[in-house]
């Protein structure tokens, strides 16, 4: 049986449903909890699938980057004057709703990226085995619903 651990981070984050037909197309908010489990078929020599400051170092910042941003279809008639007026802190999605669905897909991918790059050069002070694996990434749009990947 392997070992698995999860990190949950919180977010607020905001996006707009412009497929959606009903009140989602507005702009509105969510406090969104990001939950990234990963296993290991055996722990490492310090007893550990994965150090929780590691998956802080390879998520945290990036996850960072949509705190308090407006997640947006880059064919959304307003897309452009959104991102005019508040710059980075709108985040475009290519011809596709970032619904909760696509929002964990994409941190799914970020997360597996990061831990194969950290494999390649991995510091000593915290150190990962080669079997640690990515397993899913289940981001929480309220507290009664949520969307998962995995790979």
């Amino acid at each position: 049986m392997p070992y698995r651990i999860c990190k949950i981070f919180e977010i607020e984050n905001g996006h707009m449903l412009s497929k959606h037909p009903d009140k989602c197309q507005f702009p509105h908010g969510h406090s969104r909890k990001v939950e990234c489990v990963l296993e290991a078929d055996e722990l490492d020599q310090r007893e550990m699938v994965c150090d929780f400051k590691l998956l802080k170092r390879l998520i945290g910042e990036y996850l960072d980057t949509f705190d308090h941003a407006m997640c947006m279809n880059t064919e959304d008639p307003a897309f452009e004057e959104f991102k005019a007026r508040y710059g980075e802190r709108v985040i475009g999605f290519e011809n596709e709703d970032p619904t909760t669905e696509v929002l964990a897909r994409e941190f799914f991918h970020h997360l597996q990226n990061s831990l194969t790059a950290y494999l390649s050069e991995q510091s000593v002070d915290y150190p990962l085995q080669a079997g640690v694996r990515l397993v899913k990434v289940r981001v929480w749009e309220t507290s009664s619903s949520w969307a998962e990947y995995f790979g």
